[in-house]
Formats: structure tokens, sequence, C-alpha cells
């Protein structure tokens, strides 16, 4: 073991990753001064704190950051709650939807998915991630094989990450330097530690040291290869001090997401309702501080005392006694600094309201009237999403396919998934997003849909307009809209069995009612059959 084994990959990965660094520096800066405004417990970008230390008190007003839980919660609630479904799987080729037994199988895959999602810490991580990217504008997350429960996710503090994208404007890169005991480091990568940190191992085994992660596309790849050490992304762990390389492997697809909030286009880190409302909220704690001192010197205000006839000191407790010179007039007097209390509180509130807009706390907070009516109610939800809808197409792409894919890609490797039946081979599946902020999306195209019936149905009595109507195809398009669970619509397989049973029925019937028919009539024809013979003989005999 060599006390540096420096390599030419660990040396290039160092000489990108100062690259990096200085291309990070200017964020930095604004990301310490959102978290300290605005989510203390993470103000730890360029200041360095100690763990459970108060962080509070540059905080003189706390409803910024009763803002961002709000607006944190929200999404959580509406992107991916945990409580409804929020993606649903389904073919590039439409036709396969009418194929029961591909239907089958993918719903089969949908809830595997979720229950691996439900074993796993994801719920606590998403949360986590949304909290980052309200306030920084940039989270990350990294998704990782797990042998217990397949799938762990870990939310990584914007502090070790660094990024890059790629020629799509896709993050394809990311260095992520971290600190770890060197008892950890050990355990994780063995023999591969340097001497430095194997002395330390023994002497002080909870010493922390820096690591540096690397995963970038490999140049080199080559698909033919199946092997760990030919993977479209390579992932190599060094130790950054000296460089020393801990071990070089590979993943399957990108193991980070990385969803920016909003992002300017010459720009790669993302920027946050936090950074918008940054001004009014270090202007609020001023405001605050300000109020405070005003109503203090009313309420306990600076003392007038005449510098002659008084004995000090001046006492201001409850029930103190001043002595004074008996036969002078003079007094000991409060100042009165004529503070507009009211005025201040109303700037402050319009701050407050302001930040409050940018926040999207009011439309989240569903102001209930009186009157309002269930369907009022439900318009006004479907309002306060469809706000969040540009936020919601980036979220989409950089967060919630990406995760969904390396999900699936990982359950499909550890064979979590029932057998395919073998025409799907090949096919392509696509997501489907049916979260309640991606349905409040598609009401508009429900709302029409409905209004069009109804202009119909009025119609039907002078013509026959329903004839244009594919009742099959609109039953499926309106499920899909509301976005009603598969297994409560009965397969086409199902619904074709019973078509044909109720048209054999028919048949039936009608067959039944004819036959019916014909014996009405035959029992009326009976008596007159009768009567022809006897009327025929009548006629020979007279002839």
């Amino acid at each position: 073991r060599s006390l540096m084994a420096k390599t030419d990959l660990t040396k290039s990965i160092m000489s990108r990753f100062d690259r990096l660094k200085t291309g990070r520096q200017n964020w930095e800066t604004h990301w310490q001064e959102v978290a300290d405004f605005m989510m203390p417990r993470k103000a730890d970008v360029t200041k360095t704190r100690s763990r459970g230390d108060k962080r509070t008190e540059r905080i003189f007003d706390s409803s910024p950051l009763q803002a961002v839980e709000l607006l944190a919660a929200s999404l959580h609630g509406m992107l991916t709650n945990p409580s409804t479904t929020w993606f649903t799987l389904r073919y590039k080729d439409a036709g396969l939807d009418a194929d029961d037994e591909a239907k089958l199988w993918l719903e089969s895959v949908t809830e595997t998915m979720y229950t691996a999602f439900n074993r796993s810490n994801f719920q606590q991580e998403i949360f986590e991630l949304y909290h980052d990217l309200i306030t920084f504008g940039t989270a990350a997350m990294f998704i990782e094989e797990d042998t217990e429960d397949l799938l762990k996710f870990s939310t990584r503090h914007i502090n070790e990450i660094y990024i890059t994208e790629n020629d799509k404007g896709r993050i394809d890169t990311v260095y992520r330097k971290f600190k770890i005991t060197v008892r950890a480091a050990a355990q994780q990568f063995g023999n591969s530690i340097s001497e430095e940190v194997n002395n330390l191992v023994n002497k002080d085994p909870y010493e922390e040291i820096d690591i540096l992660h690397a995963v970038y596309p490999r140049n080199d790849f080559d698909p033919t290869k199946k092997d760990s050490s030919n993977m479209p992304f390579e992932s190599v762990y060094m130790e950054y001090k000296n460089g020393n390389e801990l071990s070089v492997s590979g993943f399957q697809e990108f193991p980070f997401v990385v969803p920016r909030y909003l992002k300017a286009s010459h720009e790669i880190y993302g920027r946050s309702p936090a950074m918008t409302a940054l001004p009014d909220v270090k202007m609020l704690n001023e405001m605050s501080k300000t109020t405070i001192k005003a109503a203090q010197k009313q309420v306990d205000p600076p003392l007038l005392v005449p510098d002659d006839g008084f004995l000090l000191p001046v006492r201001t407790v409850p029930g103190g006694l001043n002595f004074y010179r008996s036969g002078t007039r003079d007094r000991i007097e409060p100042l009165n600094i004529g503070a507009n209390n009211p005025l201040g509180l109303n700037m402050e509130q319009q701050r407050r309201d302001s930040i409050r807009e940018v926040f999207y706390v009011n439309q989240l907070m569903l102001q209930q009237g009186p009157q309002m009516t269930a369907t009022e109610v439900i318009q006004r939800n479907e309002e306060k999403m469809r706000l969040l809808g540009p936020v919601l197409g980036r979220l989409q792409s950089e967060l919630l396919k990406p995760l969904i894919d390396r999900t699936f890609a990982i359950l499909l490797r550890n064979n979590q998934f029932a057998q395919a039946p073998e025409f799907l081979s090949g096919q392509d599946i696509e997501i489907e997003y049916v979260s309640p902020l991606a349905k409040a999306q598609k009401s508009t195209e429900l709302s029409s849909i409905t209004r069009a019936i109804e202009i119909l149905g009025s119609l039907a009595n002078v013509a026959p307009v329903f004839d244009y109507i594919n009742f099959d195809a609109l039953v499926k398009h309106v499920a899909d809209l509301v976005g009603v669970p598969q297994k409560v619509l009965k397969l086409q397989s199902q619904v074709n069995a019973e078509r044909e049973a109720q048209a054999q029925q028919a048949e039936q019937m009608e067959q039944m009612q004819q036959l019916q028919q014909v014996a009405k009539a035959g029992g009326d024809i009976a008596p007159l059959a009768k009567a022809l013979p006897e009327e025929a003989k009548a006629v020979a005999n007279a002839e």
C-alpha cells in the first residue's frame, strides 16, 4: 500500500473537479444567504456550523420559513402523494392497451413499483428534495440498489454537489465531495484506503476525511460487453486530500436525479422561489427588528432625569422608590419617541403578503367562503394546481421520469416483475403522470368533453348526433383524464364476452317472440282450416 496511490484517472478527475468548483463559487454565497433566512437547518454552504447549534439568530420573522414548508408539503402532496397513484405505465403502441394479457402484466409491474417505493425510504427523502428545490433551486437525489429494500434513496445537501450538463441540457455528470469517518471508509473500501487513512483507523476511528465521488458518461462504452467495468456511466471514489483511488465501477443508468426549479438558459444551477423572495425576506427581518425596538421603547421608555437633585440609581422596578430634593419641581419623566407602530406593522404585512405570493401561499391555502359549492371548491383546487403547471413540466422531465426509469431498471434487473408475455418483446413503455397536479392540467379537456355531451344531448331529440360518438373510446379517454385505476375497469375481453352474451340473449328472445307469433297465427287458422272441408262437402252434395 502506497502513501498516495494517485493514478492518471484521479489526476484528471481532480483537474475537472477544480473547474466545476470555480464555476460554482458565485452560487455558494447566494445559497448560504437564502438558507440563513429560510432554511437555517441547511445553512452550511460557505459557513461551517457545528451540528445541533442554534441557527435562527438572524431571523426575526418566521413567516418565510412557514411559506417554504407549505410549498414543499404541497408539492409532495400534489406530485408524489404516498396515499394516491402519481404515475402509471402504458405502451407506446396504443393497440396493446386493448390486449388484456399485455394490460394485466403492465398493471402488475406498476403495483410492484409502488410496493418497492413504499418499502424504501423514498417518501422522507423526496420530501427533503422538495425543500432543497424551493430553497436552493437545485436538488440532488442518489438512487442505488439495496440488499434489503431493493431501493435506497438519499437526498444530498447542495454543498456536496457539483454538476454539469450534456448537449441536450440534461445533467449527466455529478461530482460529490462529502465527509466520512475513517472507520466507515475502511468498512466501505477495505484495502483500497491509503496508508495515511489506515493509520487513523486504530488511532482515531471517528476522524472525518473528504471523499470525492465522480459519476460521468463513459467515453469508451461498448454496448456489446456486459461487465461492471464497462457501463454507460463510470463511478469513481477517491480520497480528496491525496488523490488515492478507492474504487472504479459503473452504473447502467445515471444514478442521480438533479431537478432544477427554474433555470436560465446560460446557467447550469437552478433558481428558486426563495431567491426571488430574498430581498423581501431580508427587509421584513430588518423591519421586524426595528418595530420590536420601537415597541420596547414605548413599553419601557427611556427616562428624562434632571442632572441635579436626584439620588442615583434610578429605580424602574415595580414599587421602586426614587428620592429627590424637596422643594424642587423636577420629576423623572418618560421620553416620548412618537413611534408610529401601526405604520411599521402595515409595512411588515405588505412584505409578508409579497413573500406569500412568491410561494403561492394564498393559492395553496383554500380560502373557503360560506356559500362555496362542491363544484366551486373543485374548480378552485384545479386553478391553484394549474398555477404550478410550468414547474410540473420541468419536474416531470428532470425528476419524475429519470426517477421512475431508474427504479424500473433496478427492479427489472432483480427479477421483481412477473414474466412478460412473449409478444411484448421489444415493446416500448411510457410513463403517464396521474398525480393531482398532473390531472389538474387535463381538467380543461374534461370540461370540454362534458360540455360537448350536454350540447349533443339537447340536440339528440331532433337529430341522430350521438351516431358520431365512439362511446368505447369516450369511456377510456375520460377514465384516463380522471385517473380511474385500471383495477376498477372491466377488461376488454370481459366487456366483449358480456356484449356477446347480451346479443345472444336478445337473439333468443327475438326467436321466441317469432315462434309465439307463428303459434298464435296457427291457432287462429286452425278453426278456419277445419271449417273449409265441411263447406266443400256441402257444396259437392248440392251439385
